[in-house]
């Protein structure tokens, strides 16, 4: 009776290490597939579809896939500007005169600006901007697939999907420029031009004329601004443009007062500085 209850003991303990690796197997087999195939998202894709559909006069099925063209089946550092190319002419930017926004180190403040008011239009105002402002994608090599998840962070690697994509569709707003051009920079700033931001080495080696006529430095300051107009890094840009033929100006304006020309469409937008 006792070895018949030592044996049947045996076996009970046999069957759970069984169904204990059953299950490690099981476990491991369902993460291994969200790792692996649960990184796929079609969540951007329909997003994106609908932004473009909102905006109105696009082929939106096609400017996804030339979007998708750029970076899908492709190791995720190898994506370079060029890449989207064919995605800026599936989706042009129009000549933007007088309106054009651009930013270094404010786009919070620049989006207050330009989404409460319609005198102003910054890259993240337009379809592609505004369609892709804050995501996250990239490929695989070997798969057809968007990843939204586990993609490189900006500075991992220079030619990343989303850093690739921004420095082209920068390039090609710049070019769409015409009349008279703002940019906003942050007066908090010790220094508050970068050469080596994306308007630094970008959009302002771009701007050309005569399409160009005038660049404003808005710089945006607090009560106790750090820099002013005077700040040498400035002189850069005023040397860069006067080169060019394009009249150069700077002024420098509270956050306060760009915010309360944001919310009250009483005030010209040409008088916000």
């Amino acid at each position: 009776m006792i070895s018949r209850l030592v044996e049947r003991r045996s076996l009970t303990m046999e069957k759970r290490w069984i169904i204990c690796i059953l299950v490690s197997v099981l476990i491991v087999v369902a993460l291994g597939l969200g790792l692996g195939l649960g990184l796929s998202d079609t969540s951007l894709r329909t997003s994106f579809i609908s932004t473009c559909e909102e905006f109105g006069g696009y082929d939106c099925e096609a400017v996804w896939q030339e979007f998708e063209k750029a970076y899908v089946g492709k190791d995720p550092c190898s994506v370079p500007p060029e890449a989207y190319g064919d995605l800026m002419e599936a989706a042009p930017f129009k000549a933007i005169c007088n309106n054009v926004m651009l930013w270094s180190k404010t786009k919070d403040i620049v989006s207050e600006m330009t989404q409460r008011r319609k005198c102003f239009t910054q890259l993240e105002s337009t379809m592609l901007g505004t369609a892709l402002d804050n995501k996250v994608w990239c490929g695989r090599e070997g798969s057809k697939e968007t990843f939204t998840r586990s993609c490189p962070k900006w500075d991992e690697c220079v030619n990343n999907p989303q850093r690739s994509f921004w420095m082209k569709a920068s390039a090609s707003f710049a070019e769409s420029a015409c009349g008279d051009v703002t940019v906003l920079l942050n007066g908090s700033r010790e220094a508050p031009f970068d050469p080596n931001s994306i308007f630094g080495s970008v959009e302002l080696p771009t701007l050309s004329a005569p399409a160009v006529k005038s660049l404003t430095v808005v710089l945006v300051t607090n009560t106790n601004p750090e820099s002013t107009c005077v700040n040498p890094s400035l002189k850069t840009i005023d040397d860069n443009v006067t080169q060019k033929g394009i009249r150069y100006g700077c002024k420098e304006v509270l956050r306060s007062r760009i915010s309360d020309c944001a919310s009250d469409t009483s005030i010209a937008c040409k008088k916000c500085w």
